[in-house]
């Protein structure tokens, strides 16, 4: 999901070592990452338009969720949280927000805004820390704080076990379409460390093609 107006894209310096990494130590790996060719994770936008895209976007499709995006981003001149907490409840309802995702994402502009959030010292937080702020925003559980690691932060070992398209495709993968527990995946990931996060995208490829931006 990029913004709708996207920045320029980065990739992380690492992949072209975790790729061979992981085309070393697993068979799997070593037939998907090939068959992937140059593309990769990349990571655009702004904190904040972020986490309110993975906001809007939740429990709707990914069609519906472009469709409210994109009206919700035409009301403030810039998708700030400035802007955002100046707007009319009743325009955002309009824009086609529920009650509960409005309430969501003032609050989330409260915790920018109010600098609640050490946004400028996660890069050198670890994953766990960054993951306790962000599920104490409203609306934001640790599987939105794990997407916007990967995708955001660029984190290179994040195992988001609460994905449905990653136990999905380990079990397609690596079990010939059995059902896969957590512990399952989690045995599985092991052998991925310290690039669980890139093994992770090339499994979501493995499902579909096309790469999604957050």
């Amino acid at each position: 999901m990029s913004s709708s107006t996207p920045g320029p894209s980065v990739s992380p310096a690492y992949w072209g070592e975790a790729c061979q990494h992981l085309m070393r130590k697993d068979r799997v790996m070593k037939r998907l990452i090939p068959a992937c060719g140059a593309v990769c994770l990349e990571s655009r936008g702004d904190a904040f338009v972020t986490l309110a895209r993975s906001v809007v976007g939740q429990q709707v499709s990914v069609k519906a969720a472009q469709a409210v995006w994109d009206r919700f981003a035409a009301l403030p001149k810039r998708m700030t949280p400035a802007s955002v907490l100046k707007l009319k409840v009743d325009d955002m309802r309009a824009a086609g927000l529920s009650a509960r995702k409005v309430e969501y994402i003032v609050d989330l502009a409260l915790h920018f805004q109010g600098k609640k959030l050490h946004v400028g010292d996660w890069p050198d937080m670890d994953d766990e820390a960054i993951i306790s702020e962000l599920v104490a925003i409203r609306g934001i559980g640790r599987w939105t704080a794990e997407m916007f690691l990967i995708f955001h932060l660029l984190r290179p070992n994040v195992l988001p076990l609460d994905d449905a398209g990653l136990i999905k495709g380990i079990s397609e993968s690596y079990f010939s379409g059995e059902p896969v527990s957590r512990s399952d995946a989690r045995e599985v990931a092991e052998v991925w460390a310290p690039w669980r996060s890139v093994a992770t995208w090339y499994i979501w490829r493995s499902l579909q093609p096309l790469p999604v931006a957050y």
